[in-house]
């Protein structure tokens, strides 16, 4: 007896739609436009919670790309026509060595999501002398700090950020983001969670007694600023009325005093970065080895530690006679 054909009989080959389909997958792969690939990488690091100025920067060189190079399908982007676009630029190596790590992580994006098959870019590289930047002095940080006025609020504020910059390494955009709940004051640690850091991932620090007791007193004096300005956050680190620092810039109220101060009492690289450079040569040479180091300022690589390490011929000489 034949089998009776019904309703729920398919009658379409459906394995020639789903060849068809591979078939059309293959090919917006390899007709996507560079526009359409730096909507969906847009999304993606918005949603891994990059900083908006970083995305702005991914998406101005990616522009310049495309408009230097006039190409417009990501199939189309080679080695040649990368090297094309720095020779177009008249900036200096070190801008266009910037705009370059830019694009290669745009590419790599782009690989980790399977558009493109090789990392043809990782050879491309362009040659800078960089010169090394000082990091600030323990000697400078301590005669700055007895030149402020701890009596006044301002003046307590900026000792502790100073402090809690110089003795924890922590970027300037992360100290206008600490709050009250990031301090364990029973264990004595910051514990930051990756939403304030660049590297979005957790980090604990340690803090030593006399630290512990400044935040006490700073969170004890930003109770009253707010409660006079009627303001509602728990901000470490607040305004003289009471509000948050956190402007999602590096020139922050704190970073503006630093350069005050150093131009008033005439010391040098008094700044954010360069106290984070001396936190960095203060751990090495008090024995911390350079992966530790790199752990903790949150870089990603340890090439980049070392560009912090301000070492001179003897100290380099005289670091490697111990392991002879």
């Amino acid at each position: 007896m034949s089998k009776r054909s019904g309703v729920f009989d398919v009658q379409v080959d459906v394995s020639k739609l789903i060849r068809g389909r591979k078939q059309d997958k293959s090919f917006r792969k390899d007709s996507l436009t560079l526009e359409d690939a730096m909507k969906v990488i847009m999304k993606q690091m918005q949603v891994s919670g990059f900083r908006e100025r970083t995305m702005k920067d991914y998406q101005l060189h990616w522009n310049h790309f495309e408009k230097t190079t006039e190409i417009t399908y990501l199939n189309e982007i080679a080695a040649d026509t990368i090297y094309l676009w720095l020779e177009s630029m008249s900036v200096s190596n070190q801008t266009k060595l910037t705009r370059l790590k830019c694009l290669k992580a745009i590419l790599t994006k782009c690989f980790d999501n399977g558009w493109i098959e090789q990392k043809f870019w990782k050879t491309i590289s362009i040659k800078v002398d960089k010169n090394v930047k000082k990091g600030a002095r323990s000697d400078d940080i301590e005669v700055l700090l007895s030149l402020l006025d701890l009596n006044t609020f301002i003046g307590l504020r900026d000792a502790v950020a100073i402090i809690t910059l110089y003795k924890t390494g922590i970027r300037i955009n992360t100290l206008g983001q600490l709050e009250e709940r990031h301090i364990d004051f029973t264990n004595r640690t910051l514990n930051l969670d990756g939403s304030i850091l660049k590297n979005h991932k957790l980090l604990q620090l340690p803090i030593d007694e006399v630290m512990a007791n400044l935040f006490k007193v700073l969170i004890g004096q930003n109770k009253k600023v707010r409660k006079r300005y009627d303001q509602k956050n728990s901000f470490l680190f607040v305004s003289q009325k009471g509000t948050s620092l956190n402007t999602k810039s590096t020139n922050n109220a704190i970073s503006k005093r630093l350069h005050k101060y150093s131009q008033r009492f005439g010391l040098e690289n008094i700044n954010p970065h360069s106290i984070r450079r001396g936190y960095a040569k203060n751990l090495l040479l008090k024995g911390a080895d350079i992966a530790l180091i790199s752990k903790a300022l949150g870089h990603s690589n340890l090439a980049v530690t070392t560009q912090y390490l301000d070492l001179d011929i003897e100290q380099v000489s005289n670091s490697l006679r111990n392991f002879l």
